[in-house]
């Protein structure tokens, strides 16, 4: 349904730090920067960009907005989580874990990304 995740950053050599440390854990690969000064993620067919907004306005996250990367385990979103703290991140919500609801169980980990966005790494059991 998506082709595409994008979101602003104030700080884009602080946004890598921060990403780039998410997707190593995930076992992906550093971001590139493309022709139009964006950072470029990619894995497993989807892409996720880092940008500096076009209008020049400062970078500011979307209130109600999460963005979810899909772990392949436990592990995997534990080791995302970590690596993201120790890049910069603010862990939020729960502390990750199992969570059930809607006849679903999800094992999630959230984050706030260094401008703030909210993201989540999650694993379908």
């Amino acid at each position: 349904m998506f082709s595409h995740m994008m979101v602003g950053s104030n700080d884009l050599e602080k946004a890598k730090v921060f990403y780039d440390a998410l997707f190593e854990s995930m076992g992906g690969r550093a971001g590139v920067m493309d022709a139009k000064g964006r950072l470029v993620y990619t894995r497993k067919g989807a892409v996720f960009l880092v940008t500096e907004p076009i209008d020049g306005a400062p970078a500011s996250h979307g209130n109600g907005m999460t963005i979810g990367f899909a772990a392949d385990s436990t592990e995997a979103a534990d080791k995302w989580h970590t690596a993201g703290i120790a890049a910069g991140g603010t862990a939020i919500e729960d502390p990750p874990g199992w969570r059930e609801g809607a006849g679903m169980r999800l094992y999630l980990a959230y984050l706030r990304d260094p401008d703030g966005n909210k993201i989540c790494a999650m694993y379908r059991e």
